[in-house]
């Protein structure tokens, strides 16, 4: 009997040629394929007439550990051709590598990652021998630019020996190690099982050296087919097929395996390098001439041509993927690019690229979606939703509008935020509550294309069978990946009170808690401080109103806040801390309306931040907020505003002194000025501002501008109103406001013609007057 080793890249069409070949002609007994072991007696589940492309998604979860991965499967992939040329032939085919949930895949998402990404020196090494840019472009140069090669397999054979290395001296990971040993002892069992019949091995070719040699040198003779590996008991697991797409295929959106451009290898795979050649140039001309970009026929003829050359001094016999996007960036793209084209490296495309290249990668990407076959057996989370959404009336395709004090629409909200939380495409919330602080009691819910539902809720299962316990799960492994972030802890209890899961609400509120007497800045602070006053305040909806725990999240996260702010060291980031501000407008929040369960009174609040305000070392954000916040919770008269903003006129500090006092004290400023203080804010700004040489008054714009953003535009209109009204002026307010262009721009302009005005002057080139 012999064994015959192919050595594949996953989602190759040269590899997944030579597989159907290589199968025709030896018509195994056996074909052994690089895939999870624990599907062998799924096979036909596999097989059942899938719309490619497909994946085996798998998951696991125990006490320590969560996982979940991914084997993907596309028409020219050489493991689908595999098992499907060999199923053809009537060999056996089996899966031979370890479950998807064994200690070998951690920390790896997808099975087929490359291996020759993990041992980039081998592979530089070539790139240099071979003077190309990138793997892609060594491989395309070495195997996909002659598919039909009679000498391919050698070419297969050398290049996966490169990147092993020296089989004396294996630099293969542990995890290789395990997963090869466990392969190798398959081939074994085959060998032996198959008599005078052959044996075909595919796997990833850089396992191939490491294969053949612990097969051939193991115990020969009969042997027993390996005990395919249990999940430990306790452990929660399982593989269920899902949708696949092109875009999560392709390289260039981040794909950690096989081939880029994966349309582009579907159409060589279905109709060879000349046809997917001419379809490249052509879709992508349409493509451009769609969204209004011109595409002349000599700019075509060009790139065609160009592509001809290419491929003629690269050795090619007909133009390949490389060839034809070289030669269409030359041919389309007329200005210099900030950045080498993205088809010499891996990875995303990156914001600002040329529309041409956009359009280049977005065709040889594609878009296709696999389908299922209607008799794929599906986890239970996906019957569960299904039923669930039925029984409550959300199967359809209408806005809905849920109440969420009717018993009713509660539950539906919840529902429909547990598939939030999974991620579950299908509604999207357009009104609502947004975080605790918000009192409101209705919800609104648009659908949503629903692209990727199916799939989605196959992962999901990952997490339980059931919705609750699945939305359950997911908040749990948040909680755990926030660790002592209070505001990521704040999003998770506020997702965990709308989801009804009670029983994490209870212990994540004591985590909170511990993390909010640990932080080192007031910002987290004050997202978390808003979520829990808010659900303490006012969420009667979802049963938590006055919940003790809330509460005493609260009085931690006031008291270390004010500990913080007086502390506040001077320098650091110009401007001001906006995440700050929104904590102490927290403060200010919880002790105006939650003053009886808080260790800190009110007054001692106030002392704190008289000499917040008095300190000169503090930030001036931070010093207007407090001056702000005294003014809200003295219970005596203090001085007027109108002095505390002349003693803090400096053009560098003013902007920032404001922010700080509009953002706590907004609605009390406004109505001293409404109540006729002599010293009226807009009144005294106005003197202030008029007052400023042009040079100060470059420096204070920015800052006054970013303060007086803190009003709503309904009173940035009338205090617009009040400066027309003070220079005894007729016009309009919100005209005012819509300037035709920034105002900081214009106000450079001006100083910039000013300047270049006295310039003239001082050198007697001055216009005569």
């Amino acid at each position: 009997m012999t064994v015959t080793y192919l050595g594949v890249r996953h989602h190759s069409p040269a590899c997944a040629r030579l597989v159907a070949r290589t199968v025709e002609r030896l018509r195994p007994a056996y074909v052994l394929v690089e895939g999870p072991s624990d599907l062998d007696g799924r096979l036909d589940e596999l097989l059942l007439g899938h719309e490619l492309p497909v994946a085996v998604f798998s998951h696991y979860r125990d006490d320590e550990r969560a996982a979940t991965s991914w084997t993907p499967l596309c028409a020219y992939s050489p493991e689908w051709i595999a098992l499907t040329a060999g199923r053809a032939a009537g060999a056996e085919v089996r899966f031979i590598d370890l479950p998807a949930w064994h200690p070998a895949f951690a920390g790896r998402a997808n099975r087929y990652a490359d291996a020759e990404l993990r041992y980039a020196e081998a592979t530089a090494r070539l790139r240099h021998r071979f003077a190309v840019d990138s793997t892609d472009a060594l491989w395309d140069r070495m195997i996909e630019a002659d598919p039909d090669a009679p000498d391919l397999a050698e070419r297969l054979d050398a290049y996966f020996d490169a990147v092993r290395g020296d089989p004396e001296a294996d630099a293969a990971d542990a995890s290789d190690q395990a997963r090869e040993t466990y392969m190798a002892a398959w081939i074994r069992a085959a060998r032996a099982a198959a008599g005078d019949r052959p044996v075909l091995v595919v796997t990833g070719g850089f396992h191939r050296p490491a294969l053949r040699r612990l097969a051939e040198t193991g115990p020969g003779g009969a042997a027993e087919w390996p005990a395919v590996p249990a999940p430990p008991e306790g452990s929660l697991s399982g593989s269920h097929l899902v949708p696949y797409s092109f875009r999560q295929l392709d390289s260039f959106a981040g794909y950690e395996s096989g081939m880029p451009s994966p349309a582009y290898h579907q159409w060589l795979w279905e109709d060879g390098p000349e046809a997917a050649g001419r379809r490249l140039v052509r879709t992508v001309a349409d493509r451009l001439r769609d969204r209004g970009h011109p595409v002349s026929t000599a700019s075509l003829v060009a790139a065609r041509a160009s592509a001809a050359a290419l491929a003629a001094l690269r050795g090619h016999p007909v133009p390949g993927r490389l060839d034809l996007l070289d030669a269409l960036a030359g041919a389309l793209v007329t200005e210099a690019l900030d950045e080498p084209l993205p088809w010499t490296r891996r990875g995303p495309l990156t914001p600002g690229a040329h529309p041409a290249v956009v359009e280049m990668v977005a065709v040889c990407a594609g878009d296709r979606v696999g389908r299922l076959h209607p008799d794929t057996p599906a986890p239970p989370l996906v019957h569960d939703v299904a039923a669930r959404l039925t029984a409550l009336g959300l199967d359809g395709t209408a806005p809905v509008t849920l109440r969420l004090t009717d018993p009713a629409g509660l539950d539906r909200s919840r529902l429909l935020h547990r598939l939030r939380v999974l991620g579950i495409p299908g509604y999207e919330r357009t009104a609502g509550p947004a975080d605790g602080t918000d009192p409101v009691a209705e919800e609104r819910w648009e659908p949503r294309p629903a692209a990727g539902r199916d799939a989605a809720l196959v992962e999901a299962g990952a997490y339980g069978a059931r919705l609750d316990d699945a939305a359950l799960v997911a908040l749990g492994d948040r909680a755990r990946a926030a660790a002592d972030d209070c505001a990521a802890l704040a999003g998770v209890l506020f997702d965990t009170v709308v989801c009804g899961a009670t029983d994490l609400a209870g212990p994540l509120v004591t985590r909170l808690r511990a993390g909010l007497a640990a932080a080192t800045a007031p910002g987290p602070l004050g997202t978390a401080l808003a979520t829990a006053l808010g659900l303490w305040r006012h969420d009667r909806v979802y049963g938590v109103a006055r919940d003790p725990l809330l509460a005493a999240a609260v009085d931690t996260a006031v008291t270390r806040v004010l500990w913080l702010v007086e502390g506040t060291a001077p320098g650091g980031a110009t401007g001001p801390d906006r995440a700050r501000l929104r904590a102490l407008v927290a403060v200010r929040d919880a002790l105006l309306h939650a003053g009886p369960i808080l260790t800190v009174p009110r007054d001692a609040a106030a002392d704190v931040f008289r000499r917040v305000a008095a300190d000169p070392a503090a930030p001036p954000d931070l010093r207007g907020a407090a001056h702000g916040l005294v003014r809200v919770l003295a219970r005596t008269a203090e001085s007027g505003v109108a002095e505390a903003v002349r003693a803090a006129a400096a053009p560098a500090v003013l902007g920032d002194w404001l922010a700080g006092l509009f953002a706590v004290a907004r609605e009390e400023v406004a109505a001293e000025r409404a109540d006729g203080d002599p010293g009226a804010l807009v009144g005294v700004l106005d003197d202030l501002v008029v007052a400023m040489s042009d040079t100060d008054f470059l420096v204070a714009l920015p800052a006054l501008r970013e303060a007086f953003a803190w009003f709503p535009p309904t009173e940035r209109e009338r205090i617009a109103a009040r400066l027309i009204e003070r220079r005894g002026l007729r016009g309009s307010a919100r005209a005012l406001l819509r300037t035709p262009a920034d105002p900081l721009a214009l106000a450079r302009a001006r100083a910039l013609e000013d300047h270049v005005s006295r310039t003239l002057d001082d050198l007697g080139l001055g216009a005569a007057r």
